[in-house]
Formats: structure tokens, C-alpha cells, sequence
């Protein structure tokens, strides 16, 4: 079974990902593929190259020189992410190969990368904004301000849920949260919920 995972940053997805990790599961991470990808594939910066020169130099892609041209043009921005969601899609494939009989995919593109139609099932989690903000503050040590400004940047919730099958929101206590977590698996046939006496 492969279920694609999506939503906003701070949302919680990391939550399912690893009750799934620790089920056997493989988990691909689409950013840390990208990341990876930049580092070892020279066919993704040769095409970012050529279609944003000068933002690649010494086999290295110039992140801020690369943001300042697309974060000001639409265009451009949609043309990056055509060549990175073909490359991370590949990437995708390639894992998939094995057949692995258990997959996660986590993505925040998942349908912007046509990733979707790889999986059995697709799930969005949400999370109110305010705990969002907290959240990714803590984790990646940043200001409020750019904390609202990442988030004001990705797709607003209604856009996730509307296009999912499954919607898991992590509106309370982490261990509530883990209980819908556990709860939706268990649903899928994933995990067997321990019943009252076990």
C-alpha cells in the first residue's frame, strides 16, 4: 500500500510517518529527496541552470540567487517546480521498484508533482495556524514573523482537504493526535489496535 501524505509545514505529518516507519514502512520524504538530489544530481542542476543561468556555480545551485528570480515571478517559479517535481518523481519510481509493500510518501506537493496518482490512498493533516507557527518556531529556530510568512506562502488547508481522501486533524494534545494517527492505520489494516484486556 502506498499513501501519499500532504499538508502544510508544522502540521504534524511527522507524526503518521513514523508510526508508519516503525510498521515497516518506507518513508519517502520529497524535501530531503530534493535536497539529496541537489547534491548528487547533475542532470537537476543542469536543467536549472539552463533555465535560470547563473544560479549554479562550482556544481552547487545558489539558493538565494535562484529565490530572488522565482519568489518575484509566477512564472518562473511554476517552470522550477516542473523541473524539481519531475526529478523527485523519478527519484520516487526508482524506490518504488522494489515494490515495497508498505510506503509513505510525504509531500507537500504530492498533487502539483502528479504523485497522487501513485497512491492507493492520500491523507492531508491539518493543524490550526497558531499552533503551526509554535511548532515550526521551535523546530527550525525562527522568528515569528517568518514562521507566518512560510506558511502564508503554502496552500491554505480547504486546499489540502479538498483534494485528499482522508483528512487527520491535530487540534489537541500530541497523544491525541497519535490516537487519530493509530486509529486511521488501524482502519487501513496497518496496525492492529489493541482492544480493552490486551
Amino acid at each position: 500500500m502506498i499513501i501519499g501524505i500532504t499538508g502544510g509545514t508544522g502540521s504534524g505529518k511527522s507524526t503518521l510517518l513514523h508510526l508508519i516507519a516503525e510498521k515497516g514502512g518506507l518513508v519517502l520524504d520529497c524535501d530531503a529527496i530534493y535536497h539529496h538530489l541537489l547534491q548528487t544530481d547533475a542532470s537537476l542542476l543542469n536543467a536549472i541552470e539552463s533555465t535560470f543561468p547563473g544560479t549554479v556555480a562550482d556544481g552547487a545551485l545558489d539558493r538565494k540567487k535562484l529565490g530572488a528570480i522565482v519568489f518575484n515571478d509566477e512564472a518562473a517559479l511554476l517552470e522550477l517546480n516542473r523541473i524539481t517535481h519531475h526529478a523527485v518523481k523519478q527519484e520516487i519510481l526508482r524506490h518504488l521498484e522494489d515494490r515495497p509493500s508498505l510506503v509513505a510518501i510525504d509531500a507537500i506537493g504530492l498533487f502539483e508533482g502528479e504523485l497522487d496518482v501513485l497512491c492507493d490512498v492520500t491523507v492531508a493533516i491539518t493543524a490550526p495556524v497558531e499552533m503551526r507557527i509554535r511548532r515550526i518556531m521551535s523546530r527550525d529556530g525562527i522568528s515569528e514573523e517568518y514562521a507566518k510568512n512560510r506558511i502564508a506562502a503554502q496552500h491554505d488547508d480547504v486546499w489540502f482537504t479538498s483534494k485528499c481522501d482522508h483528512i487527520l486533524e491535530n487540534n489537541g494534545t500530541r497523544e491525541e493526535f497519535t490516537g487519530k494517527c493509530i486509529a486511521f492505520l488501524g482502519n487501513l489494516g496497518i496496525i492492529k489496535e489493541k482492544t480493552k484486556g490486551e
